[in-house]
């Protein structure tokens, strides 16, 4: 399990995260989102051990990712940009990553055939997407217990994409891992991910289960004989109101029957329920915080 605890980090006089704590368990895809500068790679980077919190701690199983050397070999972290030695090959690089993981020689072989990768290739030679290629799979092959992805399909072509997500859920299948993507694209994320969390004015405001967040809001479209108001619809959750005329859609955080019930009340002309995506949800939790601040 991944865990931070009321982890804080500022860059001078700008505060990124405050007392930030969450759990993600093992056997997860855990999707970070937020608006940029929210804070995603600071924790990211914060949970590989790469920077030092001002206050907090995150552990992996139950130890300290910055201070326990050992536990830093169970971590892969993929940077947004990564960086590699001038001159360096994929095979110069693999063979720095043996010198300090459990580099899995077989393994790597096969996703560079899969991949299309030519170990001899100077990296930069390749193009962004292949590079970003290279980093996965790089960081695949040392078999870490917890894989950090930072804007993880940026630049990755469909095909690319698709196989990424067939080995991860391979992965999960066979291995202990804990995954945490960060991605600015919420469609991406949502075939993917298992769990999120909404990371906002530096700390986790609402995470959970996908389907279930998902599940527990919904779009109404609906029609009456007179006219209506958000008032009218008091008791509802009501995270988005748009009307025209006697025509209302809205959206609603609520168990489907219940809102169903409220609804009913006012006797509509016809009702239709719609399912949100991912990247709608997370836009109204941020437009009914903006409400209320």
């Amino acid at each position: 399990m991944l865990k931070a605890e009321q982890v804080s980090k500022s860059f001078g006089d700008t505060a990124v995260l405050r007392d930030l704590t969450i759990e993600i368990p093992d056997k997860t895809i855990f999707g970070l989102v937020g608006i940029n500068g929210a804070g995603k790679s600071t924790f990211l980077r914060l949970a590989a051990g790469v920077y030092q919190p001002d206050q907090g701690r995150i552990t992996l199983n139950g130890q300290d990712t910055l201070k326990e050397d050992a536990v830093r070999k169970d971590i892969s972290f993929v940077a947004d940009e990564a960086y590699y030695p001038l001159g360096a090959t994929l095979g110069s690089v693999a063979s720095l990553y043996e010198s300090m993981y459990d580099f899995d020689n077989a393994l790597f072989e096969t996703y560079c055939g899969m991949f299309e990768l030519n170990r001899k290739t100077p990296m930069a030679n390749y193009s962004k997407g292949m590079r970003r290629r290279a980093s996965i799979i790089l960081a695949l092959c040392t078999h870490p217990k917890l894989l950090l992805l930072d804007e993880a399909y940026d630049g990755l072509e469909p095909l690319a994409r698709l196989q990424f997500k067939r080995i991860l859920a391979q992965r999960l299948e066979e291995e202990e891992i804990t995954v945490v993507i960060s991605s600015h694209n919420l469609r991406e994320l949502e075939d993917i991910c298992d769990s999120f969390g909404i990371l906002e004015n530096g700390t986790i405001q609402r995470h959970g289960d996908l389907l279930e967040s998902k599940g527990a809001i919904n779009k109404y479209q609906m029609a009456f004989e007179q006219e209506l108001t958000k008032e009218d619809f008091k008791g509802l959750d009501i995270l988005r109101f748009e009307k025209e005329g006697r025509v209302i859609q809205m959206v609603v955080r609520g168990e489907e029957r219940a809102v169903m019930q409220v609804l009913q009340e006012h006797q509509p002309l016809f009702t239709d329920v719609l399912p949100v995506t991912f990247e709608e949800m997370f836009l109204y939790e941020l437009e009914q915080r903006g409400d209320r601040s």
